[in-house]
């Protein structure tokens, strides 16, 4: 079994290419720390962008959101007066209406989404990092802003200077996340290409997260979403200047010290990979952006591949 932690649209395509490999030997951990109420209901957009992904019903321009999509209830509620700036769907909005009911109902964001993915035809295992609330706050010279009022409402143009998540003291990971990392036939972790800041690092900053990981005794391969000091998608090259850090693969990686073992990087980013060696990871070179299905599941190949050629951290 592979498990793989994920965020948004980077996160997804990987997962997507892993489940297209594995099936339903494959569990994907999602940040659930984007999460937030708009027009009364819960919306959760990493979980939801990797769903519509592993679903086949992503929007592929976008990457996030339902092909296909419509926006007569947007209109209607513009025209009402309401706030426009996040935009749900027709489509989309059926989801965030289901999840609603039934968290009234008493159930689980963890049961709510595998019911879902089955309704989807989805065979990987998608697992919400927690289902208690944890909400990324960015900080800025302006206040603190919660995380889809900058990233949407802002977008993204003010200068960050730090991030907290919001109530991840009191949260724990689920039981499933902490089964699927303590699973007897686990035989890798992949941190997907997503934003280290505030798509993996809510998921690892959980309470024991972190502690399972390398209680797990298998490889850890992180594969970078910084490309020639550029991000792929998204906002991280952008977060790493303003917080004074060089946008470069090995700063990701430098960031994930002491966790991973193995660091997948773009051919572009070679002259890195000393520098990525010297923080105690093995490093391997290839093409890491992801323009279509096919280029998904051979990056998956070739991560799968990694993690194997790696074996067990000695003592393990």
């Amino acid at each position: 079994m592979i498990v793989a932690l994920a965020g948004g649209v980077g996160g997804a395509k990987l997962a997507e290419g892993l489940a297209a490999l594995m099936g339903s030997d494959v569990t994907v951990i999602v940040n659930t720390a984007d999460d937030f109420e708009h027009l009364g209901l819960p919306i959760s957009p990493d979980l939801d962008t990797v769903m519509y992904t592993l679903g086949g019903i992503a929007n592929p321009e976008a990457g996030w959101g339902v092909a296909g999509e419509t926006w007569g209830f947007l209109e209607q509620v513009t025209r009402l007066g309401g706030p426009s700036w996040f935009r749900l769907g027709d489509r989309d909005l059926a989801t965030h209406v289901l999840r609603s009911a039934a968290l009234r109902a008493g159930a689980r964001l963890t049961e709510i989404t595998a019911n879902l993915c089955h309704r989807l035809g989805i065979a990987a295992r998608v697992l919400p990092m927690s289902d208690d609330a944890v909400r990324t706050i960015v900080h800025s010279a302006e206040g603190d802003l919660p995380f889809q009022e900058y990233f949407v409402g802002r977008k993204c143009e003010i200068p960050v200077t730090g991030f907290a998540f919001d109530g991840i003291e009191k949260a724990r990971p689920t039981a499933e996340v902490e089964n699927a990392l303590r699973a007897p036939d686990l035989e890798a972790i992949i941190f997907c290409p997503s934003n280290p800041f505030v798509s993996i690092d809510p998921i690892i900053s959980l309470p024991g997260v972190r502690q399972l990981i390398a209680d797990a005794g298998v490889p850890v391969v992180a594969v970078s979403p910084i490309i020639d000091g550029a991000a792929v998608k998204g906002p991280a090259a952008k977060m790493m200047g303003e917080l004074g850090l060089e946008p470069s693969p090995a700063t990701v990686a430098a960031h994930y010290r002491g966790l991973v073992t193995g660091f997948v990087m773009d051919s572009a980013d070679a002259r890195l990979a000393p520098t990525v060696e010297a923080l105690g990871m093995i490093v391997r070179l290839t093409g890491i952006l992801m323009r279509d299905g096919s280029d998904r599941r051979r990056l998956a190949r070739e991560c799968i591949a990694f993690a194997r050629s790696i074996g067990r951290p000695i003592g393990s």
